[in-house]
């Protein structure tokens, strides 16, 4: 597994893909830190493209990879290697590939600005992990639906689908709901439609750390009010963590009934 992740890593860094991610968000960030000059509005803004950007990334690139790499892992599972061994380091080594885009795109200009002494250390490095957490939450997804998809297309086009799902629809269609049944006490309700959206969970551990109150919304209100700033961030970071583990689990027994 480990020389896998190691071609698949290093093969990666190399990528277009990486290097377009990686002079993104360094503009991004450069730009938005020399137009506010002030580090906690800068992260409030970073907070929506990260949001938006590292899903779509992740799950989009993924399923090129997948699908590209689809000869290479065939190969791989004529020698005698375990195909969990072969699954785990292609898709670590995109996941990890992705972070270090991310990472080195969103550190280099804080660091440039001095967030090591800045009392907004901390909202930084929440910031980071949701983006890197997003990621390997995502790319597991693609994994999963390139998998289940001998059809590129349809792989793309549900994989594209999905993230606009999550990044877009879902918060519509959760507001309609609460529309429609504001005459009903929806608290709980809300709690386990948030936990069903990864993006919405780990946006509110955000809010919550930011003490946003203005940008809460209904789900963001309800985790502070019946559970706290710390609760509430603890337990949307550990519902978004499963969500690393769940698409996992769905891979690897796919994986095991898949016939290449």
């Amino acid at each position: 597994m480990i020389k896998i992740f190691k071609y698949s890593f290093y093969d990666l860094l190399k990528s277009r893909w990486s290097v377009i991610s990686l002079l993104f968000y360094l503009a991004a960030t450069f730009g938005l830190l020399y137009l506010n000059m002030d580090l906690s509005k800068s992260i409030i803004s970073l907070m929506n493209i990260v949001l938006f950007l590292a899903p779509l990334t992740a799950i989009m690139f993924g399923v090129i990879y997948f699908y590209n790499s689809r000869d290479f892992m065939e190969l791989l599972l004529a020698q005698p290697l375990k195909r969990s061994s072969v699954l785990w380091g292609l898709y670590l080594g995109l996941a990890t590939s992705l972070s270090l885009s991310f990472l080195i795109g969103m550190g280099v200009p804080f660091l440039s600005y001095g967030i090591l002494v800045s009392g907004e250390i901390w909202n930084f490095m929440l910031l980071i992990f949701i983006g890197v957490l997003l990621t390997f939450i995502f790319s597991a997804i693609a994994f999963l639906i390139a998998l289940r998809n001998e059809n590129k297309t349809k792989g793309f086009g549900l994989s594209l689908l999905l993230w606009l799902f999550t990044a877009l629809m879902y918060d519509g269609i959760f507001l309609l709901i609460l529309i429609v049944f504001q005459d009903y006490p929806l608290e709980k309700l809300s709690l386990a439609l948030t936990l069903l959206n990864p993006i919405d969970l780990l946006r509110i551990s955000m809010m919550l750390k930011l003490d946003v109150s203005a940008l809460f919304g209904f789900s963001g209100a309800v985790f502070n009010k019946f559970l706290g700033q710390s609760t509430g961030i603890l337990l949307s970071i550990g519902c978004a963590l499963l969500w690393v583990v769940a698409p996992l689990g769905f891979l690897f027994r796919s994986l095991a009934k898949k016939d290449f």
